[in-house]
């Protein structure tokens, strides 16, 4: 039964995203590629190779990830004995920023495929870790600069406020309500 009202109509939604398209698409045709290229191994050699080069590459990813991992921990660790010591931390050690990108290269290793392990392998190298780095750190950069008001790369565009020297001011907005009692942000603690 209709009551004569139309009915609401949704918003025009936003084009598609060029990543959201093809994403799909470059996935499948790489899990095609790793699939043909470990056939053509296994029938140029045999498929006990083709095995063993897949267990190999787990065994070595799982060795890199937990390398990285323990060196992350440690240098988390430095930093804050540092701080509770009163001393200032080193503004950038020089194996942080490649932790997480030898965490990359180890998951590239564990999956399992051949082009995925030549890219593992790759991304253990410091050069190219240097280079996807500061390619990175571009492409946030970029992001947040084109980001619109309202956005979450807005927020933090706005919270990365820096003095002349570089570094970060942290602070807390406080706001007067005119006409009113100064009233307390927080409510009080009780048991």
């Amino acid at each position: 039964m209709t009551t004569g009202a139309q009915t609401p109509r949704s918003p025009a939604r936003p084009p598609r995203s060029r990543l959201r398209t093809f994403l799909p698409l470059g996935i499948a045709a790489w899990l095609v590629l790793e699939i043909w290229l470990l056939t053509v191994v296994a029938g140029a050699s045999s498929g006990f190779v083709v095995f063993l080069l897949l267990v190999a590459g787990i065994v070595l990813g799982s060795v890199v990830i937990k390398s990285a991992g323990r060196r992350a921990f440690r240098n988390l660790t430095e930093t804050l004995q540092q701080q509770q010591a009163g001393v200032m931390p080193e503004a950038a050690r020089p194996n942080s920023e490649g932790n997480g990108l030898m965490m990359l290269g180890g998951l590239l290793l564990i999956l399992p495929g051949l082009i995925s392990d030549a890219l593992g392998l790759l991304m253990l190298l410091p050069p190219v870790q240097k280079a996807v780095s500061r390619y990175a750190e571009r492409t946030v950069e970029r992001k947040l600069r084109e980001a619109g008001p309202g956005t979450l790369g807005d927020a933090f565009r706005q919270a990365r406020m820096r003095q002349p020297g570089g570094k970060v001011v942290q602070g807390e907005v406080v706001r007067d309500d005119p006409g009113g009692a100064p009233q307390d942000p927080r409510p009080p603690l009780t048991r």
